[in-house]
């Protein structure tokens, strides 16, 4: 399946107002193909050349895209119908042997625009004709808006130069207008479908050259007789009730848009509701690993101040206090036989209430041990225990 890409209208993958537009330029060239050799420069996905081909006698369709030639033989397959891959400026005919050359949206595509004219004059036949289309370059560049230039364009024409240029090279131009119309059908009942006759009215003076849609030139060779209005319909139906029934499908679907956009607004709104639950409970997650930090700080902070306390008791009670306690003890211990005994007992008590007595026992085992021995002075026991 081939995919459309805004280059060429592929049927069933563009809207059928596109198709529409492009289907009713061949229809409008099919008046003019009856037994007749047509060649369709840039026929694209074949949906016209097949259309051609219901009242020609042999159509050729040329495009230079391979897969739109594949994708038009396989689609469309008549007897007197053929494809072929080629280029627009060097089209598969002899020197004047076609009779109708149809080049609908071709145009503007080809940078040497005036070869591709004088190759479709070269394969004429002396009384055949050249339909060649464009869109109006004023109301084109209008009608697409901010979706800028078509990137597929080369080169677009005004009205006078689209004439202006036709006219250089064929001697014989007809001008026509092709727009979108409304209009009101009267059908018998029971009309077989492929029965077309039909009364045509158009009132008004009609459009302007600047306010067209495209422009559609029928080149000659000959002087041509007859420009009449052609009026296409691409099928006859109750266009009011097909827009009621369409707006009231619109209407469907933009209450099921209502409803999804009502649910999501609801489910959103929940989960906001759940994203600031969470986020306050972050928060004070927040302020309680906060106060946690200033506890462990304080606690950190205290622990310091008594850690250096112990150190200052420590240091005043070996440098100061213990030594002043050991010179009175000392003096107390001055004899060696039963004053020792008195000053032992002495020295306990006194030690026991020191505040320092844990330090104190362990002198006191120590000066026990000395008095035991009678070997060493009170000095030479201050001495040893300095030197621990």
């Amino acid at each position: 399946m081939a995919e459309f890409t805004g280059e060429r209208v592929i049927p069933g993958e563009v809207d059928a107002d596109l198709l529409n537009e492009h289907f009713a330029r061949y229809a409008f060239a099919a008046r003019l193909s009856r037994r007749k050799q047509v060649l369709d420069a840039g026929c694209g996905a074949g949906y016209g050349s097949a259309e051609l081909a219901r009242t020609a006698s042999g159509v050729i369709g040329v495009d230079r895209s391979a897969e739109a030639i594949a994708f038009a033989r396989a689609r469309y397959q008549a007897p007197n119908l053929r494809f072929e891959e080629g280029d627009c400026l060097a089209l598969p005919a002899a020197d004047g042997s076609i009779d109708l050359v149809v080049a609908f949206e071709v145009i503007e595509h080809l940078e040497n625009w005036r070869g591709f004219l004088r190759e479709a004059h070269r394969t004429l036949a002396p009384s055949g004709q050249f339909i060649v289309s464009t869109p109006n370059k004023r109301y084109y560049s209008e009608s697409r808006g901010g979706a800028g230039p078509n990137p597929f364009h080369v080169h677009e024409f005004e009205f006078e130069e689209f004439r202006s240029e036709l006219g250089q090279v064929f001697p014989h131009v007809s001008l026509f207008l092709e727009n979108h119309t409304e209009g009101v059908v009267f059908q018998p009942a029971g009309t077989a479908e492929g029965e077309s006759t039909a009364e045509s009215r158009v009132d008004g003076a009609g459009s302007s050259p600047e306010e067209s849609h495209f422009f559609v030139a029928v080149c000659a060779l000959r002087p041509q007789t007859g420009a009449p209005t052609f009026v296409y319909v691409p099928r006859v139906a109750n266009v009011l009730r097909e827009r009621e029934r369409h707006i009231a499908l619109l209407e469907r679907e933009l209450e099921t848009k209502n409803q999804w956009l009502k649910s999501a607004t609801t489910e959103l709104a929940k989960l906001n509701d759940d994203h600031q639950a969470v986020l306050a409970q972050f928060r004070k997650q927040i302020a309680e690993s906060e106060e946690r930090a200033r506890w462990a700080a304080g606690l950190s902070r205290e622990i310091t101040r008594l850690s250096r306390r112990r150190g200052e008791n420590w240091r005043r009670l070996t440098r100061g206090d213990f030594a002043t306690w050991m010179r009175r003890t000392r003096l107390r211990l001055g004899g060696r036989s039963k004053r020792r005994h008195g000053s032992a007992r002495r020295l306990r008590r006194s030690a026991w209430s020191s505040r320092n007595a844990w330090i104190c026992c362990i002198r006191l085992r120590r000066l026990s041990r000395v008095e035991r021995r009678g070997r060493i002075s009170c000095r030479k026991m201050w001495r040893s225990w300095g030197s621990r």
